[in-house]
């Protein structure tokens, strides 16, 4: 790969594009459960939904961390040309994550009722969302695999195989929950917990269909006999494999935990307050899709050029990586703005509940580019197995300013402010993250890991 800017530009769309679309369409399958949700069963079905998913964003926390690991040992490896190190790196991310997947669905299953009641969760949507949260916990040994499958496949420069996965899932999901949620062909009626089920049934699909295809093309990460031959945990590989995994999902588990917070600020509001934050995080989360693609494609593109023995293109990953941010993320942030009335109404019914959530996303929605640029500038720096203080940095920016903030605001502007801490977090961020990358990441050498 050349450092010139164009054949750069090149080589982060090909990239880029397929997953970008895949993080978007795997977001979209929960969005389609909660549009039928708010919009067949009403704003309580919507707030039990999302009175879940800052709980749920806890438990995927660490698995996204060891994909994360694992793809930037894969990428190094596989820009090295050694596909049985690959094969060896996945199948110790997947026994990992399997263990830690069967660990969530006995204890959260058990005891979901007690953590829904102790985010101090509504009353009147508590059966609602506890039954939404059995299902999905119980559920997270199979989630859990097809995450970090689909992450894993991107060390190895494939993300149009993801995509095609989560194309099969998201139109699972399209005739499955509507089906359960009226009862179509003979089916149970399943209430707000038939988005649970639509999802479980989508990713259960696409995983057998990536078996089978991933086979038939003689894929790298394909199940054979010398894949399963790896489905062990190697300690050594572990060990390096934590080392950027752990962090990172340290980080996520930070960022979960904090969500847990502001939702706990948020539900002293009622229930419509917690549907505005339901429909704004689904919105939000759109929006952030390209900037996470984006980083995401920077650490995996850094990795391929560290195996490679390339290590002086990375100053042009970065800087090619936020120009795209700016680009994209911006765009997408526009048109949010332009339109934010008309989005906000297919998740809500409820006008003022739609007047809330207007508010609310125009307040912080513009900082979405911002949390861009720094997840770009540490996605190149976590390429290189540096990780510590990156993730440092944004745990410091959530927990001693996000927080914080939202908790004093919330006390002095009521709702509005909990969310003008989300800006003031992402900035602190970025001007932390650059300050690290050029004072001293740039001047550190870098070894393949």
């Amino acid at each position: 790969m050349s450092t010139r800017p164009p054949l750069m530009w090149k080589a982060f769309l090909v990239f880029l594009g397929p997953m970008m679309a895949s993080n978007i369409l795997q977001g979209l399958s929960g969005t389609i459960n909660n549009v039928y949700l708010g919009q067949m069963l009403g704003v309580g079905a919507m707030a039990s939904v999302s009175a879940f998913f800052p709980v749920m964003f806890f438990f995927i926390s660490f698995v996204i961390g060891l994909g994360a690991g694992a793809s930037v040992l894969i990428g190094q490896a596989w820009g090295a040309q050694e596909p049985d190190r690959v094969k060896a790196i996945a199948g110790t991310a997947l026994s990992v994550g399997l263990l830690a997947g069967l660990a969530v669905a006995v204890f959260g299953g058990t005891f979901t009722g007690r953590l829904l009641t102790l985010l101090g969760t509504p009353a009147d949507i508590l059966p609602g969302a506890t039954a939404y949260a059995r299902v999905m916990l119980i559920a997270m040994p199979g989630l859990f695999v097809f995450l970090l499958v689909t992450s894993m496949m991107r060390g190895v420069g494939d993300t149009l195989t993801p995509l095609l996965a989560l194309l099969l899932s998201t139109a699972v999901g399209l005739v499955v929950t509507p089906a359960l949620i009226r009862g179509w062909g003979g089916l149970p009626q399943m209430g707000v917990a038939s988005g649970a089920w639509g999802a479980v049934l989508s990713f259960t699909v696409a995983l057998v269909w990536l078996a089978w295809y991933l086979r038939r093309k003689g894929h790298a990460l394909a199940p054979d006999a010398r894949f399963l031959h790896h489905m062990k945990i190697d300690r050594a590989i572990l060990g390096k494999v934590l080392r950027i995994g752990l962090p990172t999902g340290m980080q996520m588990v930070i960022v979960s935990l904090a969500e847990v917070a502001v939702l706990f600020l948020v539900n002293r509001f009622g229930s419509e307050a917690t549907a505005a934050y339901g429909a704004v995080n689904q919105i939000v989360a759109y929006v952030q899709f390209p900037a996470i693609s984006i980083a995401i494609t920077a650490s995996i593109l850094g990795a391929h050029a560290i195996g490679a023995g390339h290590a002086t293109r990375l100053g042009t990953i970065a800087r090619t990586a936020i120009m795209l941010n700016l680009l994209v993320t911006g765009g997408l942030v526009l048109l949010a703005y332009l339109f934010s009335r008309s989005i906000i109404g297919l998740f809500i019914t409820s006008a003022p509940v739609i007047e809330t959530a207007q508010t609310l996303l125009h307040i912080m929605l513009w900082s979405t580019v911002i949390f861009g640029m720094s997840a770009a500038i540490s996605g190149v720096m976590r390429a290189s197995g540096s990780v510590l203080v990156p993730t440092a940095i944004s745990i410091t920016a959530i927990l001693a300013i996000e927080v914080p903030v939202a908790w004093l605001l919330s006390r002095y502007i009521g709702l509005n402010g909990i969310w003008v801490a989300y800006p003031v977090a992402f900035t602190a961020m970025l001007a932390m993250q650059t300050a690290y990358y050029r004072l001293v990441w740039q001047h550190k050498p870098v070894r393949r890991l």
